[in-house]
């Protein structure tokens, strides 16, 4: 049994003792699981799923607290101290992440948010974070297709819009054109792949995009109209804003969206708005 540091394993208890529980370390030997994490009835022969990472000597050590990234993620994470050596993050374990200087872009200063890569460094073996996230990035053109649903984490913002890491593995971009609402570097938000370009960059939008995101937003806005007693005082010549503001589309999708409810002769388009037909 091979044990991932800086990730979740499965081991078996093996041992009880006033200080906590001691598990099956495979080839690592046993592991302390200290008193303050043992679940309640917790004994020797049950599998447990811990956290493994290393304490203040060293050693390797487990937690059932989760933590708010494993190695290998991406997170936006606060510098919680500093010191001669570098920057210690917060990321939910009594040992804070450690981010030396030359992993960071700019020196970092407590109390800020970081969006940084956590890894495991390959001169000390210990688990740290970077800053410099390009090069944690996949490389590989991702096998994407339109419409493809995706995790994003805001990256940063750009002239053109906001760079976003995609399922933990890609580059991509979201348009400030496309966009219509606010966002911030470390928001985790659901987002779409628009196309993958000839770079294997991915464009994106937080929007469903072709005729799948028009049917289901004419569902939507149906059951918005049926709900407010068969009218809804917005049409295609509200404002963009007050589209937004109540659904969260586009004015575009939105006047797909009526459209196609029309030619189903399911609403009429009124002057003072929509109605059930």
């Amino acid at each position: 049994m091979k044990i991932e540091l800086g990730k979740f394993n499965t081991l078996e208890v093996v041992k009880e003792v006033s200080f906590g529980l001691y598990l099956d370390g495979g080839d690592e030997g046993e592991i302390l699981l200290p008193a303050r994490y043992v679940p309640e009835g917790c004994k020797p022969g049950d599998m447990l799923r811990v956290f493994i990472y290393l304490d203040n000597e060293e050693r390797l050590v487990a937690t059932t607290q989760t933590p708010l990234a494993q190695v290998g993620d991406f997170a936006c994470l606060e510098v919680a101290w500093t010191n001669q050596y570098g920057a210690f993050l917060n990321w939910g374990l009594m040992k804070d992440l450690f981010v030396p200087f030359r992993e960071q872009k700019a020196r970092m200063e407590v109390g800020r948010r970081y969006i940084v890569h956590v890894h495991l460094d390959e001169e000390s073996f210990r688990i740290m974070a970077s800053a410099k996230v390009e090069h944690f990035l996949d490389k590989e053109r991702p096998d994407y297709l339109p419409g493809r649903q995706v995790d994003l984490l805001v990256w940063q913002k750009t002239d053109l819009g906001y760079k976003a890491i995609v399922d933990n593995r890609y580059s991509g971009l979201l348009y400030d054109s496309e966009l219509f609402r606010s966002l911030r570097p470390g928001q985790r938000v659901t987002g779409y792949v628009k196309q993958v370009r000839e770079d294997g960059k991915l464009d994106l939008t937080l929007q469903k995009t072709g005729r799948a995101g028009v049917e289901d937003f004419s569902s939507i806005l149906l059951e918005h109209i049926r709900r407010n007693g068969g009218h809804t005082s917005l049409n295609d010549k509200s404002p963009a804003e007050q589209i937004y503001a109540l659904f969260g589309v586009s004015k575009k999708v939105f006047k797909k969206a009526v459209g196609d409810l029309y030619k189903k002769r399911l609403i009429r388009v009124e002057e003072e708005g929509l109605s059930l037909a």
